[in-house]
């Protein structure tokens, strides 16, 4: 494969089952990362986005100015979505991405997924083939999509993701040994990493 890969980052959801148990939008919690260092959720996950993942798409609603402003921080375009939903924040970014060899979807409360681990999904894009990383025998995150998948990319709606494509295509499993490919921060807990 040859040519960018555009990461897109998901960063538009509610969040509700967090909201409920901690009155805080969960993308800007605190949270220490596998560094040491403690940022917000979200910035963890633009830290960990390797530097050969040049381009770069954080997709979010207009009313969270801290996301968007952490975007810019880390270099990444920012596209403005109305729904929450995570097939038409993908589709909507797709749309926009322009030239491309794939899309790497990276969700934005994933914070503890190694830089490496991202690279090898990334590594694993084929022009008609999803990459996906496997710890422990469970498909995680990032999912990686080929340039073929662009239109059932954009065909996405409400908050169905991308899962029903595996059915039509090669999926390369990626094995690492990195259980932050698993974990999302769904609840205040899981703000720490164990």
């Amino acid at each position: 494969m040859t040519g960018p890969i555009t990461a897109i980052v998901l960063a538009a959801g509610q969040g509700s089952r967090f909201r409920a148990q901690m009155d805080q939008d969960k993308l800007l919690a605190p949270c220490v990362g596998r560094d040491g260092v403690t940022r917000s959720v979200i910035e963890q996950v633009l830290v960990n986005l390797p530097v050969n993942v040049a381009k770069r798409c954080v997709v979010t609603s207009p009313d969270r100015s801290e996301v968007i402003r952490l975007a810019q921080v880390h270099g990444c375009e920012v596209l403005l979505v109305s729904s929450t939903g995570m097939g038409d924040s993908i589709a909507a970014a797709v749309a926009g991405s322009g030239a491309c060899a794939g899309w790497l979807v990276v969700l934005g409360d994933m914070p503890f997924v190694l830089p490496s681990s991202i690279e090898q999904v990334a590594a694993g894009v084929e022009e008609d083939g999803i990459s996906v990383p496997v710890h422990e025998g469970q498909y995680g995150h990032p999912v990686g999509f080929g340039r073929s998948f662009g239109p059932a990319l954009m065909a996405l709606t409400g908050d169905r993701g991308a899962k029903p494509l595996f059915a039509q295509a090669l999926v390369l499993e990626v094995p690492v040994d990195d259980p932050g490919v698993l974990w999302d921060v769904d609840v205040p807990e899981a703000l720490h990493y164990r």
